[in-house]
């Protein structure tokens, strides 16, 4: 739920006005929405080769998982492993766009261990991959928007292990 929204939830409930502390919050927030579409412009249009370099990262550094046997042996299964960092960096840009974390626990996280699991899928491999993102967009961002960014990577990563 964005800081709007949940302002205007906890005013309602409380049956007043939002208070001059709510409303600057919200003022920041606006404010601050520029930047945050500008970095979800970035990461969008540079998400290909955020996915392709963050693939080829976590490869070199986990050939297990590519190797016979691995998560991601194949062309298919590689294809899966690609297709499911992808899914990853758009929940991060939706956490952008809300300013907060909800939208990575809410839609990324609930379950998503226990279905790795499931799977056979090492979930230490998967927070590998997330940190190798992390990298890999950081790198194309300035200092300032990488810090910003960084952050909703280390929840995502956080919320893995």
């Amino acid at each position: 739920m964005s800081l709007i929204i949940k302002s205007i939830v906890n005013a309602d409930t409380e049956a007043r006005y939002l208070n001059p502390g709510e409303l600057d919050r919200i003022k920041s927030f606006a404010k601050s929405g520029e930047v945050r579409m500008r970095l979800v412009q970035v990461l969008t249009e540079n998400r290909d080769r955020i996915v392709k370099q963050t693939g080829n990262q976590l490869f070199q550094k986990r050939p297990d998982i590519v190797s016979p046997g691995g998560n991601a042996y194949g062309q298919e299964m590689t294809a899966t492993c690609l297709r499911d960092m992808d899914y990853y960096l758009r929940l991060i840009t939706y956490s952008i766009v809300a300013g907060e974390n909800t939208p990575i626990q809410e839609i990324g996280v609930i379950g998503v261990r226990e279905m790795y699991r499931s799977l056979g899928t090492p979930i230490e491999a998967v927070a590998e991959g997330i940190r190798a993102m992390k990298n890999v967009t950081t790198s194309i961002l300035s200092s300032e928007d990488a810090s910003l960014v960084g952050g909703y990577f280390d929840y995502l990563i956080a919320a893995m292990q």
